[in-house]
């Protein structure tokens, strides 16, 4: 079941890439601003039928001493990630996909190569298209990594935590979308929100239950809203943030917050500040904080 899910998001980003060149390419590397245009109802760049874009972007640094009598460690990072939408645009519905892969690791002196970003998202969006700013949606989204992921408790040993498709989130929702101006979008719904382990259920399982669950499913109150903002020629801050109540504990929210500050130098070189917030107390009682700032290489392939 896994190989076979990964085969299929790997066959989606590949589709995404080779199927046309009709949409214009964005700034390299914003992952909100690609999300959203392909959302966008009003986007006026969109065009009956297929509109495709993708970008790749590739973050290298090296460093190495050689009878540096001050001190230091070598070290080596890198980080690779390919975004791409897929939109059908036509009189009466637009249906918007997004896929995002992203993958890094870094060596510092003689610990070995460590994981340090990894994601795999990917959302489908099906608006119809009833009235000028309000309308009703129809979402799915799934997020998960591609390698095993670890804690290092010390220097010596290592605690693996996670893997592919363990856990995944899986979400599925209905409403409706308004979209007051431009620059944000706000939909609001009920869905359900699955929550998928297998060999680490520490994230599906309840413990006010003696059960050991692997896999959690809850019904709920669903809220997503978007703002995307071009406030330079080359430099874009888009946000997102998404809310989930499940029926059962309506007072217990739990917040993924998604920020990106990017700048886009020339044809082939950005730079990027992501900040991410996450709030689940499922999973952890402390909010969850991960922040990179990137320059390197980017290309847009569509």
């Amino acid at each position: 079941m896994k190989k076979l899910i990964a085969v299929v998001l790997g066959l989606a980003g590949l589709t995404m890439i080779a199927a046309g060149r009709d949409n214009p390419a964005a700034i390299p590397g914003q992952e909100s601003a690609l999300r959203e245009r392909a959302e966008a109802g009003k986007d006026t760049t969109l065009e009956e039928g297929w509109n495709i874009s993708a970008v790749t972007s590739a973050n290298l640094s090296q460093v190495s001493f050689e009878n540096w009598v001050q001190g230091g460690e070598n070290s080596l990072s890198y980080t690779a990630s390919g975004i791409s939408t897929a939109t059908h645009l036509a009189e009466q519905t637009q249906w918007s996909n997004f896929l995002k892969l992203t993958y890094g690791q870094s060596r510092l002196g003689n610990q070995g190569l460590r994981k340090t970003d990894d994601e795999i998202y990917f959302e489908s969006l099906l608006v119809f298209l009833v009235w000028e700013e309000i309308n009703p949606y129809a979402a799915v989204t799934a997020r998960t990594q591609f390698a095993p992921g670890y804690q290092y408790p010390d220097d010596q040993e290592r605690t693996q935590v996670s893997a592919f498709f363990d856990p995944a989130y899986l979400t599925q929702g209905a409403g409706m979308r308004w979209d007051p101006s431009a620059l944000v979008t706000v939909r609001l719904g009920v869905g359900a929100r699955e929550v998928v382990t297998s060999k680490f259920p520490q994230y599906a399982d309840d413990p006010q239950t003696p059960e050991l669950e692997k896999v959690r499913i809850d019904g709920g109150l669903e809220s997503v809203a978007t703002f995307t903002w071009n406030f330079a020629e080359n430099m874009l801050l888009a946000s997102r943030l998404e809310l989930f109540s499940a029926f059962s504990h309506l007072d217990r929210v739990i917040v993924r917050n998604d920020n990106l500050i990017s700048a886009k130098v020339n044809n082939f070189l950005s730079v990027n500040f992501n900040a991410q917030f996450v709030n689940d107390v499922t999973v952890s009682p402390k909010t969850q904080i991960k922040e990179t700032f990137a320059i390197g290489f980017s290309y847009t392939v569509l």
